[in-house]
């Protein structure tokens, strides 16, 4: 298979390993392609020589094979909780999270069988209906998959060493480094398994009987894995399993990805507890918080996770934090957040009682009780679990984040605290922060700096080694739960002895050994190898420049399986600015090019990764910033005069789809193709058949509307997306439904002068053109003033969401409270309805706009007046339309809706609703379904 020759070098992947992909375009050697790919949330760069995006196990079985016969060194990547480099590689990458989705639930929910690329967050949601969860529970779990978790051996908050994927594992399916796939399900399995490679199950079944007959070997593992512990592999599977097969699977867990690639695993799961309650304690100092844990682990609790002074200190600035680490100066403080877990009323009051009688005893800053509380629980929890990323994105700018965790015996988690404080003051880490899992001795610690020059480095290896020793001492583990990758393995025989590392050295010798499964992972002589290739960022856009690169955006992005992620977009700014800081110029053109697709023109600029990013960044502003940097300066001028005639533009559109509308839609799709092959994709939209015809214009709505007795109680905009785009079908249309219900329930709402020239002027921010922009904001702020009754000052109603979003940022800055019609109609005329007649069934499209804005329960509330069963796809995510996005690249919304239409089809319900007109139209592109703005659907229940 031919590949570019971009400017980072050719790639110096053998052609006979790409041509196991039958489809080129899963095969990605472009420059911005490499370096998105390259880049994860650890200190580690390195850079693919070539990208595949991997259709199914099959096929990476041929990958493997092809790769080991020409020596060529991969690694798998799906999304692990992994923060030691084990992700990346400068070989080949073999992307096995798109194509591995697939979660099918088995026995009623107590077993699950799961592809590599599903999210354990996506698993739980699925196994939640049915009363279970899997066992592991990493904080990261809205971003890590089940390969990266498995991989990794991961535990989490509470599972502790009882339920990790070691003790929760039933089968798998694993393919080895030769292409041999097995199934350890299989009643046959251990004989597939030796016919096909008996040299390695010769090898397996020789290293059992090794370290089974050496006692020392014995006591050393149980001593280590007594703890939690991902350091090396996971050898106490010698001591566990006779089956070759189920000796090899459980070996795989935990081996990052250096002996085989597991193409899909069956997890037992566990019961959901009922009942929880829990407490965020701030203590005076770590000491004495860690000094608490012995008692309280010995009371029941189900989780303890520590947090320090630098924890507490960088919460306060996020918002929606617990009130406990509010409203006090930060010092010395130190937090643990409390938690009991029970299946009964009188299990769950013992709990209390107990922990309860400790924290009134202990010295705490403030009392802390412990609650059910579910709100107060969940913005504990939010905190917690994003709390790496949330500080790592509070260190100085161009440094680097560096994060290792370690176990040591719960009694000796306030000593190591202790030294640990003592090691970053002696070397000069200022900003060091201690977290973790308190209740398993499971703390991370994380370090800031620039790790660059001699100097830099010299100070990190120094701290290492003492660091090193300390934990050993100790009794402990050098890594818990994110795996040995490059940062440890220099120091695994150092933990092990000579003798366990010789067993874990011709392990694997025997399943890889070309050594071309990452490389450098777990097993390397190399004792310098930890402090090569550090990641080194330069400072980027303030938009964007506190990422860490956790990847906890990437799931609800839009565009993720079509071009880039949040975090790639980010990724590619900062090589960008690395390769203009070098002085390579060429890299810097080629991938400003290329980013032009990828970056600008595919994100939705929905906000949507903002919902999930730690540190609050919204890349869609970034984006923004992008397209006004490099507008086009007539296609500015032209929209800064559609915003001065913007009246006659919308009418001007609306006729246009109309008169679309009644000609042959083959030819009109092809006219408009011809103008976008002349004026750009990004700026033609592409017509097709299933747009509707226009809609009515606003201006005949100006004055009083509703009841015609009632004062009116807000100023109401009809949305210009609802007037160019015509209603679904025979539906009234948004406005006119409103105001039947309006009517209906006995109020009054006005509509200023001038509405149909008014917009919430989204359309210019999304696309860049600051200058039109400002023309609308000013008309808006002088009519919206003009049409406020004399000493009043009336709310403003929207009746799009992501309009409503739009016109908040305007007006809300000028002291206006802005309401979405959803919240107007939940709040004031849901209760004053008719009860009307509802239909059996609706399916839900939350909007991005209406989840940043908090809407969706009104949303479901207004729903639930309509239909008996309202249902939201598992898999809900923004639709991509976003404005015309969807009409000048389709691709973006086929993409994005992909795996949710899929669900809307299965759910089949009567009737389909959402709160935006186009993402409605999105939705009913994606599905063939019509959707329509639920308060029509609520106008026609109580008509």
């Amino acid at each position: 298979m031919a590949v570019s020759t971009p400017a980072l070098g050719e790639s110096t992947v053998a052609p006979e390993v790409l041509n196991v992909v039958t489809d080129a375009s899963r095969v990605r050697t472009r420059s911005i392609d490499r370096v998105a790919y390259a880049s994860d949330a650890s200190h580690y760069l390195f850079t693919p020589q070539a990208v595949v995006i991997a259709a199914d196990a099959k096929e990476v079985s041929g990958l493997l094979a092809a790769a080991a016969r020409n020596h060529q060194p991969v690694t798998l990547r799906s999304g692990g909780t992994s923060l030691a480099g084990q992700a990346s590689g400068e070989g080949l990458l073999v992307d096995v999270r798109k194509n591995f989705r697939q979660i099918t639930v088995l026995d009623g929910g107590r077993r699950v069988r799961v592809q590599p690329g599903a999210t354990i967050r996506q698993v739980n949601a699925r196994l939640a209906r049915h009363g279970y969860k899997l066992g592991p529970d990493p904080a990261s779990e809205a971003a890590c998959t089940v390969g990266g978790v498995i991989a990794n051996n991961s535990s989490g908050m509470a599972c502790g060493t009882e339920f990790n994927t070691y003790r929760t594992l039933e089968s798998m399916v694993f393919v080895l480094p030769s292409g041999t796939m097995i199934d350890t399900a299989a009643p046959d399995a251990d004989a597939q398994f030796a016919a096909a490679e008996p040299h390695l199950v010769a090898t397996l079944q020789r290293l059992r009987e090794r370290v089974r007959g050496n006692r020392a070997s014995v006591a050393l593992i149980e001593k280590h894995f007594g703890l939690k512990n991902t350091m090396g592999y996971g050898i106490n599977a010698f001591l566990d399993f006779d089956s070759p097969a189920q000796l090899m699977a459980h070996l795989i867990i935990g081996s990052e990805g250096t002996l085989a690639f597991v193409a899909e695993a069956v997890f037992r799961t566990i019961p959901i507890r009922k009942l929880a309650v829990a407490t965020l304690a701030v203590f005076d100092n770590l000491d004495q918080a860690t000094r608490a844990l012995p008692e309280l682990v010995e009371s029941g609790a189900a989780t303890l996770e520590l947090m320090d002074s630098t924890s507490l200190r960088v919460g306060q600035g996020l918002p929606g934090v617990p009130e406990a680490i509010l409203g006090f100066e930060v010092s010395d403080q130190a937090a643990l957040l409390v938690e009991y877990h029970a299946d009964s009323e009188q299990e769950l009051a013992a709990h209390t009682a107990a922990g309860q009688r400790l924290l009134d005893a202990a010295a705490l800053r403030a009392p802390a009780r412990l609650s059910a509380d579910a709100a107060t629980r969940q913005a504990a929890w939010k905190f917690r679990k994003g709390l790496y990323a949330s500080v790592a994105g509070a260190r100085a700018s161009g440094t680097t984040a560096l994060l290792e965790d370690v176990a040591v015996p719960v009694a000796e988690l306030a000593d190591t605290c202790q030294n640990l404080q003592e090691l970053f003051g002696s070397y000069g880490y200022a900003d060091s922060v201690i977290f973790g899992h308190a209740k398993d001795g499971n703390i991370h610690f994380m370090l800031t700096d620039r790790f660059e020059g001699d100097t830099a480095l010299k100070r990190y290896n120094a701290f290492n080694e003492q660091m090193v020793q300390l934990i050993l001492d100790k009794g402990g583990n050098l890594k818990a739960e994110h795996g040995t990758g490059r940062a440890m393995a220099p120091f695994v025989r150092r933990q092990y002895g000579d003798e366990l590392y010789s067993v874990m050295c011709e392990l694997k010798a025997a399943a890889d050994p070309r050594n071309m499964l990452n490389p450098g992972v777990i097993i390397d002589e190399d004792h310098a190898a930890h402090m090569r290739n550090i990641k080194l960022n330069e400072t980027i856009e303030v938009e964007a420049d506190r990422c860490v690169e956790c990847g906890y955006c990437e799931p609800v992005c839009p565009s993720k399986d079509l071009t880039l992620t949040p975090r790639q977009r980010i990724v590619v700014r900062r090589a960008i600015a690395k390769a203009q800081a070098e002085g390579n110029h060429e890299l810097a053109r080629e991938l400003e090019r290329e980013q032009g697709y990828d970056s600008v023109d595919t994100c939705a600029v929905d906000g949507m990764c903002v919902t999930a990013c730690p540190v609050q960044i919204n890349t869609g502003l970034l984006v923004k910033r992008l397209r006004r940097e490099t507008a086009n300066p007539v296609l500015a001028a032209g929209f800064k005069a559609a915003a001065r005639g913007w009246g006659a533009a919308t009418r001007a559109g609306s006729v246009a789809l109309s008169v679309a509308d009644k000609l042959p839609a083959p030819l009109v799709r092809g006219t408009t193709e011809v103008a976008r092959k002349v004026l750009g994709d990004d700026v033609m939209p592409r017509y097709d058949a299933d747009l509707p015809a226009g809609g009515a214009a606003r201006k005949p709505l100006t004055g009083r509307l509703g009841a015609p007795d009632a004062e009116p109680v807000a100023l109401y905009l009809p949305a210009c997306v609802n007037s160019m785009f015509g209603s679904c079908g025979d539906g009234p249309g948004v406005g006119a439904a409103f105001e039947q219900l309006l009517r209906r329930a006995g109020v009054a709402v006005l509509v200023p002068e001038g509405i149909e020239s008014m917009c919430c002027a989204t359309p210019w921010t999304s696309k860049g053109y600051a200058q039109g922009h400002e023309v609308m904001e000013a008309r808006v702020l002088h009519r919206v003033r003009a049409a406020q009754p004399a000493g009043g000052r009336l709310p403003v109603i929207s009746d799009a969401s992501s309009c409503t979003e739009g016109f908040e940022h305007i007006l809300g800055q000028a002291g206006f409270q802005v309401i979405d019609v959803l919240g107007f109609t939940a709040e004031h005329l849901l209760h004053r309805l008719p009860a009307g007649q509802k239909i059996q069934s609706l399916t839900l499209h939350p909007t991005c706009s209406s989840t940043q804005m908090g809407l969706n329960d009104q949303l479901v509330q207004i729903a639930q007046a309509v239909a008996h069963t309202v249902q939201v796809p598992q898999d809900w995510g923004c639709c991509g339309f976003a404005g015309d996005r969807g009409m000048l690249h389709p691709e973006l919304t086929a993409s994005a809706t992909a795996v949710q239409a899929e669900q809307v089809r299965q759910l089949d319900s009567q009737a389909h609703a959402s709160c935006n007109r186009t993402c409605e139209l999105g939705m009913s592109r994606a599905t063939g379904k019509d959707y329509q703005h639920v308060l029509e659907l609520l106008a026609a229940a109580t008509a």
